[in-house]
């Protein structure tokens, strides 16, 4: 396996703390979501993961549309992360991906590509078998549970 890259952080606090990246770009406080008894008002650890996810994501896809040829216009990604606590006391995530391409009509093209997509996303890799992902493809279900 080649090396790509090699992201850094330090996290001090936990969900009420800071992250800063090793190059200072990415430098917030975080706190949890009032949903979850915090006080808000900062960013958190689901919606950092959301982001991360929809983008790498959109990123597989691009990869997948360059390698078939297919034109899928400007993509965009709707990713929802929800955290859930077990009755073992664990904790777990299910996520949704919602992938719009509006450069493909066709529904079983679009649900191909975002299909292939999560067999060559990385987090999509790590994920699998360990974390439920529904994904959509312009509004049509391709994979998950609903």
């Amino acid at each position: 396996m080649a090396h790509l890259y090699t992201a850094k952080a330090h996290v001090k606090g936990g969900r009420n703390g800071h992250g800063r990246t090793d190059d200072g770009i990415l430098d917030l406080d975080l706190k949890r979501p009032g949903a979850m008894g915090g006080d808000g008002g900062a960013t958190n650890p689901e919606q950092l993961f959301a982001i991360a996810y929809g983008a790498c994501f959109e990123g597989a896809l691009a990869a997948v549309a360059r390698r078939t040829r297919v034109d899928v216009g400007q993509t965009s990604v709707d990713s929802t992360v929800e955290l859930h606590s077990r009755e073992d006391g664990t904790f777990g995530i299910e996520v949704e991906l919602a992938v719009t391409l509006p450069g493909v009509t066709d529904a079983e093209t679009a649900k191909d590509l975002v299909a292939q997509a999560h067999l060559v996303c990385p987090y999509s890799n790590a994920l699998r078998g360990n974390v439920d992902v529904v994904l959509s493809a312009n509004g049509e279900h391709v994979a998950g549970a609903r």
